[in-house]
């Protein structure tokens, strides 16, 4: 099977921040989630190029963590929820549907040195 692997340097925020965005004013949240999107849709365009998937993908993030703070539900929710739609805005993956996407699966690190996020995307 075809694997690409794409990795974001950083952190997202993460889904408490999203929804008290949310609660701020929807634009507050709609900016977040741009923000967000852009860190990853320049980390695609840099990796992955123009590369265009068309067969059913499963996912695998590992989440680097510079410290423990954060639950793995609020780290990971709302990172996937950015990364599938920046993957679909890039034309990596035609659609975020279980069409497409036939699964996902998450582990969580702690890297204090280079906290980020390590997306393996295996064609199925």
């Amino acid at each position: 099977s075809v694997q690409h692997l794409l990795t974001i340097n950083g952190r997202l925020d993460n889904m408490n921040d999203y929804t008290r965005a949310c609660r701020t004013n929807q634009y507050k949240g709609a900016k977040m989630k741009q923000k967000n999107e852009a860190v990853v849709i320049r980390a695609i365009l840099e990796q992955l190029g123009r590369l265009r998937i068309t067969k059913p993908v499963i996912i695998r993030y590992r989440w680097y963590e510079p410290n423990k703070r954060r639950d793995f539900d609020n780290i990971s929710s709302f990172g996937r929820k950015v990364i599938q739609d920046a993957l679909v805005q890039t034309k990596v993956l035609r659609d975020d549907g279980w069409s497409y996407i036939t699964g996902f699966q998450d582990a969580f690190f702690v890297d204090k040195e280079r906290p980020r996020i390590e997306v393996e995307i295996e064609e199925v």
